[in-house]
């Protein structure tokens, strides 16, 4: 290789390097826009509350795609700004992010201008300060980004907020470590014998038309991966709707 060549060959690397582009290994593609809320109700289609000590930093909105109709409600993903040398940070930094919104599709707009969350597109509307982490001040625009499935780093059990009535059961599960989805969720009281299984009603709040009041409740709680967790005797029998208590969290997988 003559010294032009290797000039050539070392200048497109340095300008791949620059611009973020990067390998695609497991990784995949999609597009990713700063939003200052998730939803004017500060709640989301998660049903989680944004003051949430992990959604108040980095959180995303997710189009359908990714949303899966709620069942990715607490999910982590890592993100990264790639090939926009003006957009993407230096050597394109990754961040982790939990979707704990949808991003509703704008049908009445091209999907390549402006319906950046129609269907099938994949896109994250990032918190300003995830959208940060990855791409530069200035770029208050729509940029291309990779994505994979992340671990999710919690503080503490996982969350269970009760609500409904006496015929209508419902319990918010928040706080998710490991993989942060819920496949299927199941309560058993201290009166009826076995275990009642739950419906997810919206985002990750479940139901079902038990009546348990007055007893002691425990919560079943299994992963997209199928791992389980099971909180015995998490609330007692003197609960009331709209309380918290915290149960068990995911391990890490052996």
């Amino acid at each position: 290789m003559d010294l032009r060549s290797i000039f050539l060959f070392s200048l497109s690397v340095l300008l791949s390097a620059a611009a973020g582009i990067v390998s695609s290994d497991d990784w995949s593609l999609a597009t990713a826009a700063p939003t200052s809320a998730p939803s004017p109700t500060g709640v989301g289609a998660c049903g989680y509350a944004q003051e949430s000590d992990y959604l108040r930093r980095r959180w995303a909105a997710v189009s359908g795609e990714l949303f899966r109709s709620g069942a990715a409600c607490g999910s982590c993903f890592e993100i990264r700004c790639v090939d926009h040398i003006l957009l993407c940070l230096p050597g394109s930094p990754p961040a982790v992010v939990t979707a704990s919104d949808f991003c509703a599709p704008n049908l009445g707009l091209p999907s390549d201008d402006g319906g950046w969350c129609n269907f099938p597109r994949n896109h994250f509307d990032l918190s300003l300060p995830a959208f940060a982490a990855i791409a530069r001040p200035a770029a208050r625009a729509i940029v291309p980004v990779q994505y994979r499935r992340a671990r999710c780093e919690r503080n503490g059990g996982m969350r269970f907020t009760l609500r409904g009535s006496r015929f209508f059961f419902q319990v918010l599960i928040e706080n998710i470590g490991g993989e942060g989805e819920v496949a299927a969720v199941k309560v058993k009281g201290t009166i009826r014998a076995g275990w009642v299984e739950m419906g997810r009603n919206w985002g990750q709040i479940w139901q079902c038309s038990a009546d348990l009041i007055g007893q002691d409740l425990s919560f079943e709680v299994t992963g997209s991966s199928g791992r389980r967790v099971t909180s015995y005797g998490l609330a007692p029998s003197s609960w009331k709707f709209g309380q918290t208590f915290e149960g068990k969290q995911f391990g890490r997988a052996d």
